[in-house]
């Protein structure tokens, strides 16, 4: 993600999301459904599903949305070549076919991969949806006009960087090709194993020429998936969508579509989201939230009510908050000082400072604690539950601060519980006991977001965190780790400046892997290395929490997004 302050809360949201494990995601007994059907724990067909949210999905153009793997509500009207897994846990971080046959087919160096579409794939009008309508979705992406989408395609399909969409260039991109109605292949300029995952994302959904109304497509773009729009009310505040009678279940392995009806309601608070889905009176029985967890006060009254907590979804997104360290300033350009605040953390009360141990867990680890991201269990500066402060002050003598030293934190002061005063306090009070003296700088968030991401005005020591576009390493290390992809002019998120040619090389090497097994392991293994340098510190993982109606059931979970999947849903 290149933008974490933004898209993080996308993916959280499952409106691109943004975004996901320690386990399978759980969600609530199994006799659950039962009790909410009157014994009849089966899920079927009809109702209306109502969902509650803060965030208005709005941009409903595929272009425009930043998903990963296809997002929640997007994914409902818009199918992609591949899609994520609809089952819990880790079986869900797999990526699998959805308007294509397979995942792709890869030549020997994964710089060409061809796709074939399944036959018989309609439109919501009927019309046959062909792979010139995959290539055409995918090249208005690169319009001006409709930016806002994921910036892959830009940098690695052959002249990817220089195209300004079909508005502009009708000639098309000439990496992208169609022989024939059923076949389109992608040339890359470098080897990208990971293309399937990218091609979960809105971008490559198929879009019919005709139909093309520009930035005015987000009100009624045309469904490829089991539901279509009927109303899109102040940009996505009010969204209703009704069944695609011409979307077949037969071309579609991974979406239930089992409501009738979806009705998305946002621009809610959301003490009041969670208040009318505890009540479940009316049609809030039948309704779910994508972006609204519990918070530490709602979830103790939640514990405490075993009806209610039966109606919790847990899940696990790959995401990690962290401390950030900008070696160019001093004194984080001694190694010594930023092991020694390693060691001082007390993530104890980080945690409890996050809102306790329901709602995040200790990380040691850059890379999210999910087998897709290859995560490798280390703790190169063990700190314990509450900091090891004895270490730290050694470690600080050596490095000539034998009376200690006073830095400045950088956060932002949204109530995110992630980057914000309560996490910024904790890390404070843990270091006082090493011996660090602790300055807060507290900046609102866009002015928090433009300084971390400042080549030139980075601070020193700041909180940060970054979520995954799809359930690899990839995507999760070279932005952050990746030499070549610091940005002096722009937004910079390797906080750190590296520039390690063995790391650059590796990234290359396991880019070029199709093995996806093999290329996690090694992501793993590149994630221990990069840690010896201590340019970040790990501090927890978030853990999602979320309530649903009494009425809702099949209740999916995975570690791709992390929150209650929409597309398996039965509320009858």
């Amino acid at each position: 993600m290149r933008q974490p302050s933004v898209i993080a809360r996308r993916v959280a949201a499952a409106s691109v999301s943004l975004v996901v494990a320690a386990g399978a995601a759980a969600c609530g007994p199994k006799d659950n459904d039962a009790k909410s059907s009157g014994g009849d724990s089966r899920p079927h067909k009809g109702g209306t599903l109502t969902v509650l949210n803060s965030n208005p999905q709005s941009d409903f153009d595929p272009a425009r949305l930043y998903t990963s793997g296809g997002g929640n509500v997007p994914s409902l009207v818009f199918r992609t070549l591949t899609t994520r897994n609809r089952e819990n846990g880790a079986a869900g971080a797999e990526v699998v076919p959805d308007l294509a046959t397979d995942t792709g087919r890869p030549s020997e160096n994964a710089t060409v991969w061809t796709y074939t579409l399944k036959k018989g794939l309609k439109f919501e009008d009927g019309t046959p949806i062909t792979s010139a309508d995959v290539k055409y979705g995918i090249e208005r992406s690169f319009a001006a006009e409709l930016s806002g989408g994921a910036p892959y395609l830009r940098d690695w399909l052959i002249g990817g960087a220089d195209y300004q969409g079909p508005y502009k260039d009708k000639k098309g991109l000439d990496s992208i090709e169609t022989p024939d109605a059923l076949t389109i292949v992608f040339h890359l300029n470098k080897p990208e194993g990971e293309f399937p995952y990218l091609a979960t994302q809105t971008q490559f959904t198929p879009v019919p020429k005709a139909k093309d109304t520009g930035t005015k497509y987000e009100e009624h773009p045309v469904s490829s998936g089991p539901y279509k729009v009927v109303k899109n009310e102040n940009d996505g505040e009010r969204l209703t969508l009704e069944r695609n009678t011409h979307w077949s279940a037969s071309t579609d392995a991974e979406r239930k579509a089992y409501p009738d009806t979806i009705d998305v309601r946002s621009g809610l608070d959301s003490s009041v989201i969670n208040q009318r889905l505890s009540s479940s009176q009316g049609a809030d029985a039948t309704a779910v939230t994508t972006d609204t967890n519990l918070g530490p006060a709602e979830l103790a009254k939640v514990t405490g009510d075993k009806a209610l907590a039966s109606r919790v979804g847990t899940g696990r997104f790959g995401y990690t908050n962290y401390l950030a360290f900008n070696p160019k300033v001093k004194p984080f350009d001694d190694p010594k000082v930023r092991q020694a605040i390693s060691y001082a953390i007390d993530r104890s009360s980080v945690i409890n400072a996050a809102g306790g141990s329901s709602l995040a867990e200790p990380a040691t680890t850059y890379l999210p604690n999910q087998k897709s991201f290859g995560y490798t269990p280390y703790d190169l500066f063990p700190a314990g539950a509450s900091g090891n402060a004895a270490k730290a002050r050694e470690l600080l003598a050596k490095a000539g601060h034998k009376n200690g030293l006073t830095i400045t934190l950088t956060h932002s002061n949204s109530k995110d519980f992630e980057t914000s005063p309560e996490i910024a306090t904790a890390v404070q009070d843990a270091l006082k006991k090493a011996g660090i003296t602790v300055k807060l700088q507290g900046l609102e968030e866009n002015d928090y977001s433009d300084k971390i991401h400042s080549a030139k005005n980075e601070p020193g020591f700041f909180l940060a965190h970054w979520g995954a576009d799809w359930p690899s390493g990839g995507p999760f290390l070279a932005p952050i780790f990746d030499g070549r992809q610091i940005v002096k002019d722009g937004a910079n998120f390797n906080s750190g400046f590296l520039d390690d040619k063995s790391v650059n090389d590796e990234i290359d090497a396991i880019n070029k892997l199709t093995d996806l097994d093999e290329a996690a392991r090694r992501w793993g293994a590149l994630d221990k290395k990069i840690g010896e340098q201590a340019l970040t510190v790990p501090l927890f993982h978030p853990v999602y929490k979320r309530l649903y109606g009494e009425g809702v059931k099949n209740i999916v979970i995975s570690d791709w997004t992390g929150v209650l999947d929409i597309s398996q849903v039965a509320v009858k």
